[in-house]
C-alpha cells in the first residue's frame, strides 16, 4: 500500500517509528507536510498537491496534526477522504476531539464519568462556578491549552477568582474542574486502536508539579487497567468516533474519571513503557481497514 503520514516534522519520534513500522511490512510510505498540502476543490475532482506535484495513488492517511493546525489539518484530511481514501482519523473526529468543551459534553451525555466541570463566560458567575466545583483546591484549564500548559491548580479562594475573573476579562475561554486529590498527580493513558486498548501507561508528575504530563518532566510506568478502566477508554474513544485515540483518565474513589481523549497521541511515552509496537498496531489497523473497506 502506499500510505501518507500527516506530519509537519519528519523526525519527530511518532512520525519515525510510523515510518519504520509501514516499510518494515512492506507499504510505501509518504511524510507530508500538510500546511504545505494545496487542496484543489473542484466538482467531482478533488485533488491535493504537495509542493507542485500532485498527490496520487495513495491508499490511506495517517494523521499527526497539532492542536495549533487543527483547522488547515481537518481540511487536508477532509480532502482525502472526498478522494476516498481512508484515514486513520476522521476529519471530523479531529475538530470534535479538540473542542474540549464539547467532547466531555458528548462523554458526559454517554454516562461516562469526568471530574465536575464547570463553563462560564461572566466574570459575574465565577463565585457560583467556585462553588459548583466543590471549591478550593481546584483546577482551571484554559480551552486552548495542550501537553500541560495552561492548566493551573488554584490551591484558595483569592487565587482561584482573580485567576479566573483575569482570563475572563481577557475575553479566554476556560474550564473550571474539580480537583481529585487521591491521584497525587497522577493520570493513566489507555491508548486506543479500532476499538481496542493495545497499551497503557501510568504517569506521575515530576515532584512539586501536579500535572503529569511527560512533556513536563512526568514518568510513565506500564499498567494493567481494570476492566472498567477498560471499557472507560473504549467508550470514549467510540463516542468522538476516533480509530486512534489516547484516552487520559484519573483513578478516583468513584471510578475512573476522563479528564481528556487525544485524537494524535504521541507514541514514545507509550511505546517506552510498555515495549509494546504501537506503531505496528496502527499500521496493522489500516491493513485491515483498507482491507475491508
Amino acid at each position: 500500500m502506499r500510505i501518507v503520514i500527516l506530519s509537519r516534522d519528519p523526525h519527530l519520534y511518532s512520525t519515525i517509528r510510523l515510518v519504520e513500522a509501514g516499510k518494515k511490512r512492506g507499504h510505501e510510505i509518504l511524510v507530508l507536510d500538510h500546511l504545505q498540502c494545496v487542496l484543489v476543490i473542484e466538482k467531482d475532482n478533488p485533488r491535493i498537491f504537495y509542493k507542485d506535484k500532485e498527490v496520487k495513488e495513495v491508499n490511506a492517511v495517517i494523521p499527526r496534526i497539532g492542536a495549533s493546525v487543527t483547522f488547515y489539518g481537518a481540511a487536508v484530511l477532509r480532502q482525502f477522504e472526498m478522494m476516498k481514501i481512508f484515514t486513520a482519523v476522521e476529519s471530523q473526529a479531529l475538530i470534535r476531539a479538540r473542542d474540549k468543551l464539547k467532547s466531555l459534553q458528548l462523554l458526559s451525555r454517554s454516562g461516562i464519568g469526568m471530574p465536575k466541570t464547570v463553563f462560564a463566560s461572566s466574570t459575574k458567575n465565577v463565585d457560583n462556578l467556585i462553588a459548583q466545583v466543590g471549591g478550593v483546591p481546584m483546577i482551571i484549564k484554559l480551552l486552548e491549552g495542550t501537553q500541560g500548559v495552561g492548566v493551573i491548580l488554584a490551591e484558595t479562594y483569592p487565587s482561584a477568582k482573580s485567576v479566573i475573573e483575569a482570563f475572563l476579562d481577557a475575553k479566554v475561554n476556560l474550564l473550571a474542574q474539580e480537583f481529585i486529590p487521591e491521584t497525587k498527580g497522577a493520570d493513566i493513558r489507555a491508548f486506543v486502536v479500532d476499538g481496542h486498548v493495545i497499551g497503557a501507561m501510568k504517569r506521575q508528575g515530576k515532584e512539586k508539579d501536579f500535572r503529569s504530563n511527560l512533556h513536563r518532566g512526568g514518568s510513565a510506568t506500564a499498567i494493567k487497567l481494570s476492566a472498567e478502566e477498560k471499557t472507560t477508554a473504549i467508550r470514549s474513544a467510540k463516542k468522538l468516533k476516533l480509530g486512534i485515540a489516547g484516552v487520559d483518565m484519573l483513578q478516583s474513589n468513584r471510578g475512573p474519571l476522563v479528564i481528556e481523549v487525544n485524537s494524535s497521541p504521541g507514541l514514545k511515552g507509550i511505546e517506552s513503557a510498555t515495549g509494546i509496537n504501537i506503531a505496528g498496531k496502527i499500521i496493522e489497523y489500516v491493513e485491515r481497514k483498507c482491507k475491508t473497506g
